[in-house]
């Protein structure tokens, strides 16, 4: 569908093109637009998806949204930032009979457009380095190991200044639940750049399994770590408590988080930095101890000094029910984390 705008009112559209124009001279894109307007109560916020074929590095399909920028006139009050300051870019490896005259799988412009309802809905933004847990395959129906979202800029559409402000171009990468675990205990960056003789431009592969797998990226990435530290600085879990009791203070997690809370608190405190654990209801800090553990709890929010002594006790802690000294006035006690289905039934207790 051809936008149905002329050229003289469309200087954020224009700007999208501009920066895609070298990178496919020649090429026409097929573009997606939208029916009926988001602002008319359409169901679907941006004014559309371009795609286009690439044969390199690999045969894939090059997704581009048009919609989270400001296209047409400028509205906002912000003069830095073209709308969000946006657009997500996402790439998708060709399957075996696919080529530049076939029709590019839908399923990757409902997700585009499902984080686009998220944004402006609640108003958040992605930045670069962000990631999120997508419940499930990235391509619903599918048997693919890929589970999460990475968020990076685009390798090859650099940050521009356009008439309505500052875009840039956010590249969705698809990452299988263990590479996501390598990101929270390094970084989005980090691990990307290691993965990226593997997955050249990060494009999407559904088909792929896990490229920590291979031994040497393994190492690179685990070393990374070790010399960085985590760059996850918050944990949203599901159970969090805590109570005190002669002079003796019990952190309450489930077992369903607490191997990750483990494994992050030495990343980030040996660092000298802090990792905060946040549930609906409760707030508990932990940070780097200067030589003296201390605590500060109320009883909604809470901040502790780890000391060395602490960080080593980690190790013993399990996912299992049982309760777990860590100092002389601090310990963890791990209860069952219940899975529930959409109907909020139990179907699987852990720990």
């Amino acid at each position: 569908m051809q936008d149905d705008h002329d050229d003289t009112d469309t200087p954020g559209w224009d700007a999208i093109n501009a920066a895609l124009a070298p990178l496919y001279a020649g090429q026409e894109p097929r573009h997606y637009g939208t029916a009926l307007p988001y602002t008319l109560g359409g169901q679907d916020p941006l004014d559309g998806i371009s795609v286009y074929w690439a044969d390199a590095p690999v045969p894939h399909w090059h997704y581009i949204t048009y919609g989270f920028s400001e296209l047409y006139a400028k509205e906002s009050s912000d003069a830095d930032a073209s709308g969000y300051g946006f657009e997500f870019t996402f790439r998708l490896a060709a399957v075996d009979g696919e080529s530049a005259g076939s029709t590019p799988p839908a399923w990757p412009m409902n997700l585009l457009q499902n984080l686009a309802r998220y944004v402006f809905g609640s108003g958040n933004v992605f930045e670069d380095g962000h990631h999120l847990n997508a419940n499930g395959p990235i391509a619903l129906e599918t048997g693919t190991r890929l589970c999460h979202l990475a968020f990076i800029a685009d390798p090859q559409l650099p940050a521009r200044d356009t008439t309505n402000g500052h875009l840039q171009f956010l590249q969705l990468v698809g990452l299988t639940d263990e590479e996501m675990e390598a990101v929270k205990r390094w970084s989005t960056r980090g691990v990307l750049q290691a993965l990226q003789p593997a997955m050249p431009l990060w494009i999407s592969d559904l088909q792929r399994g896990n490229l920590l797998d291979d031994p040497a990226l393994a190492a690179q990435v685990q070393a990374g770590s070790e010399r960085e530290g985590s760059s996850t600085g918050m944990l949203f879990i599901e159970t969090l408590d805590w109570r005190q009791e002669a002079g003796i203070t019990t952190l309450v997690l489930g077992a369903g988080q607490v191997a990750s809370v483990c494994e992050l608190l030495p990343l980030r405190l040996r660092h000298g930095k802090s990792l905060e654990l946040v549930s609906r209801e409760r707030q508990w800090e932990f940070i780097a101890a200067g030589g003296v553990e201390a605590g500060e709890v109320s009883a909604d929010s809470a901040r502790w000094a780890l000391d060395a002594t602490g960080l080593q006790a980690l190790a013993n802690v399990r996912a299992e029910r049982g309760i777990y000294p860590l100092t002389g006035v601090l310990r963890i006690e791990v209860v069952p984390t219940y899975l529930r289905d959409a109907k909020g039934e139990v179907i699987r207790q852990i720990g």
